[in-house]
């Protein structure tokens, strides 16, 4: 059964990483909003940001794990629990996927 995703990422391009079910976020707009303003995100989904080395938290109501990839797609390297109001940049990396704290 799949999560019920909040309604701004329900059109964006969706695909399976690592039993995640993760939206790209490739339009502008979706990389200006991203997950800000949200009260949750469902366990087992997550935004994935391509072209990106780093990002930031502000208007994050709630915790996220960073997956940061590099250009195979591998994971370089894991942010857990990152707050709101923070900035995070991996120079090994050329993505990222959120996803709720305490759920990767």
């Amino acid at each position: 059964m799949r999560p019920t995703v909040p309604p701004r990422l329900a059109g964006l391009p969706l695909r399976e990483w690592n039993g995640l079910l993760v939206h790209d976020a490739d339009t502008h707009l979706a990389r200006l909003r991203g997950l800000a303003f949200l009260d949750e995100l469902p366990a087992g989904v997550g935004l994935h940001f391509p072209k990106t080395r780093s990002l930031h938290t502000f208007g994050m109501r709630f915790p996220l794990d960073l997956h940061w990839l590099d250009a195979d797609g591998e994971v370089v390297r894991v942010d857990r629990g990152v707050p709101r109001r923070r900035l995070r940049a991996c120079k090994q990396a050329v993505s990222v996927v959120e996803v709720a704290a305490q759920y990767a």
